[in-house]
């Protein structure tokens, strides 16, 4: 079986994260979204609330399952028999760090770590962007699932 993992923090999922997960889907036999818990980051949404979400917006791929983890990625990766991650680059500056990472995470497990090019329609996408423009009244649907943008409103705008 092939596994591989997309990980994030997802604080919230955007319609970039979904794009790269649900092509894994299509290139994976199973996808494993891994959600860090970050207990040192303040967070919008509770990680539990973020594995909720995240298992409603990929109900339609079967073989993804959303699972937090605390800790190095590649010890998560060791303990569930997953041999590469897959990372979303925007730009030239995600793939300058990415690098960097995956150069460490292989040193430190052997897992590997691929690269998928953003869409270029979600290039300019993050979560922290999209918080930003939510917080300040701006419209950011199409930018995240309709289940994201109706709890950003809510969270935000009480």
């Amino acid at each position: 079986m092939r596994r591989v993992v997309c990980p994030g923090s997802f604080d919230p999922i955007t319609n970039g994260h979904l794009d790269i997960i649900g092509r894994s889907a299509r290139l994976y036999d199973e996808v494993t979204v891994a959600v860090l818990i970050n207990v040192e980051k303040s967070s919008l949404f509770t990680v539990d609330e973020r594995i909720e979400i995240l298992q409603t917006v990929t109900k339609e791929y079967p073989n993804v399952k959303v699972r937090k983890f605390h800790g190095l990625l590649v010890d998560f990766c060791r303990q569930n028999d997953i041999p590469a991650i897959v990372k979303g680059i925007r730009v030239v500056s995600d793939f300058d760090y990415e690098l960097q990472m995956a150069q460490l995470n292989y040193r430190l497990s052997g897992v590997e770590t691929l690269f998928m090019p953003t869409n270029p329609e979600y290039s300019f996408l993050s979560s922290s962007r999209v918080k930003e423009i939510a917080r300040y009244g701006g419209d950011v649907s199409g930018l995240v699932p309709d289940l994201v943008h109706n709890l950003l409103i809510e969270r935000l705008r009480g």
